[in-house]
């Protein structure tokens, strides 16, 4: 459950930094957190909230290249920064590596503490509740389409549940790559959002098959790459929808966690299924970059205040959102 609670204000320890929080951002990982994952143990009473952006407040021992008063955005994932695959910066990848809100205490607080790496520059052109709503999101989808699929100019990709967060991204950064891309989502405001964002081909999932609108758009092809975070309900027809040598990345499962595939569609068109969870820091750095520039943007459903996170955990769960949902303080 959650509950509002008052406590002292967590104090800096060496290498770390508190940061007043302007605002936070939900994500559907706040909810999984909150219900409870089977066979997971969490450190509770715990703090949600993984995405946040607001103010420099205090600096512990040892901090250097970190102003206090400086406008920051807080990177999700916290690694030990010394380990073969933190010197290679693959933080994401170290066996120690955690995210805010679910390892340790998050962002749904006036303050959080965080390691002075975690602390990156706000750009300037966004508010305190866009530039929230940017790094766990992008991060994901960044690293799924340029990273893992390595997406290439012209290619094909169908973005499953396009509204949501890390699908409003997606959409975005497959057509800076210079990809095309079929969206799906369950109405038309949605897919409208989709196309303002830079579907070329918009496909409502309740009324239409997208395997068949797929072939239709590709002319029986198939798409290059699939962007997904839906599971199993989508599980068949993504494998059906690939062409030979097509790349699946999944990233999420929220309609099941276990999915049946006809192998032989997997080895006689040399499909690739590909895992993905969060990214680097150094991918965050190029995101926010990227952000600054107007490149990318985030897009905000509602900004609601701290006391109302009930609500916004709702908006989550009955898909009402599209995009992210922003929390403030006040």
């Amino acid at each position: 459950r959650l509950t509002i609670v008052e406590r002292p204000a967590p104090e800096p320890g060496p290498g770390e930094v508190r940061v007043r929080i302007a605002a936070a951002a939900l994500n559907h990982l706040d909810v999984w957190v909150r219900r409870g994952v089977p066979g997971v143990k969490y450190p509770l009473p715990l703090v949600p909230g993984c995405d946040g952006a607001g103010t420099v407040d205090a600096l512990g021992p040892g901090v250097r290249g970190v102003e206090t008063g400086a406008e920051v955005v807080l990177a999700p994932g916290v690694s030990c920064g010394i380990c073969a695959a933190c010197s290679a910066g693959d933080d994401h990848l170290c066996r120690r590596y955690g995210i805010l809100g679910e390892h340790r205490d998050g962002t749904c607080a006036d303050f959080v503490v965080v390691p002075a790496a975690n602390v990156l520059p706000k750009p300037a052109n966004l508010s305190f509740p866009e530039a929230a709503a940017v790094p766990l999101t992008f991060l994901t989808a960044w690293h799924m389409m340029a990273v893992r699929a390595k997406v290439q100019p012209g290619e094909t990709v169908l973005v499953h549940a396009a509204a949501s967060g890390v699908s409003s991204a997606g959409i975005q950064i497959v057509r800076l790559l210079g990809g095309r891309v079929i969206a799906t989502a369950g109405s038309p405001e949605k897919l409208a959002l989709a196309r303002e964002l830079g579907a070329e081909e918009t496909v409502n999932y309740r009324e239409q098959d997208f395997v068949s609108e797929v072939k239709r758009f590709t002319g029986k092809r198939g798409v290059d790459v699939i962007l997904d975070h839906v599971g199993k309900d989508t599980w068949e027809g993504n494998i059906r929808s690939l062409t030979a040598g097509g790349r699946l990345v999944i990233c999420g499962n929220t309609s099941g966690t276990t999915a049946e595939t006809s192998l032989p569609h997997v080895f006689f068109k040399s499909l690739s299924l590909l895992g993905s969870t969060m990214g680097s820091r150094a991918e965050l750095h190029r995101i926010l970059d990227l952000v600054g520039r107007g490149a990318l943007r985030p897009v905000v459903h509602d900004v609601l205040p701290m006391a109302q996170v009930a609500e916004g955990h709702r908006l989550l769960e009955e898909r009402q959102a599209m995009g992210k949902i922003a929390l403030t303080p006040w």
